[in-house]
């Protein structure tokens, strides 16, 4: 079963019959968690940096900012029964896809941000496609940990 996770959302699974898939990620980057033991899987689709940009959004929709956003899917993988040694880490998007936004660079500036939270918790990303110019749709299969992102370059294989 395809599940659909929305701008600013996070979905986390033990259900080997889902699929979990995010669409559009331009400037925005989606992480996928991963437990091959466990077979837990989690994917969150998050469009801003930091909480500080937007406090009072943050309380409403914590996924939609990358710092938060990734402490939120490590917490949500970890109830289900991962365990953090075990995490596989990989993400996708922080393009700069319109000209007149480049100089802010909020897709480099997510995926720093998210990196960051990673690398705060010992958990390392193992695989990644971000940056260039366009935007990615990324899926995360439950039952294998199979990670896919296609572009309008090229279908691979995180």
């Amino acid at each position: 079963m395809l599940v659909v996770v929305g701008l600013g959302k996070m979905k986390v699974s033990g259900s080997e019959e889902e699929t979990l898939i995010t669409y559009s990620l331009g400037s925005c980057i989606g992480l996928s968690l991963y437990d091959p033991v466990a077979r837990v899987g989690g994917l969150v689709h998050c469009m801003l940096p930091t909480v500080t940009l937007d406090p009072s959004r943050a309380e409403t929709t914590p996924c939609l900012f990358a710092d938060r956003g990734t402490e939120e899917l490590v917490r949500g993988v970890l109830e289900l029964g991962a365990q953090r040694r075990r995490l596989i880490a990989k993400v996708a998007g922080g393009a700069n896809i319109q000209k007149a936004m480049r100089s802010y660079n909020i897709g480099g500036r997510n995926y720093t941000s998210a990196s960051l939270v990673l690398w705060k918790k010992d958990i390392v990303i193992v695989s990644e496609d971000v940056g260039g110019s366009f935007a990615r749709t990324m899926s995360l299969d439950i039952a294998s940990g199979t990670t896919i992102v296609k572009s309008q370059l090229e279908s691979v294989e995180l």
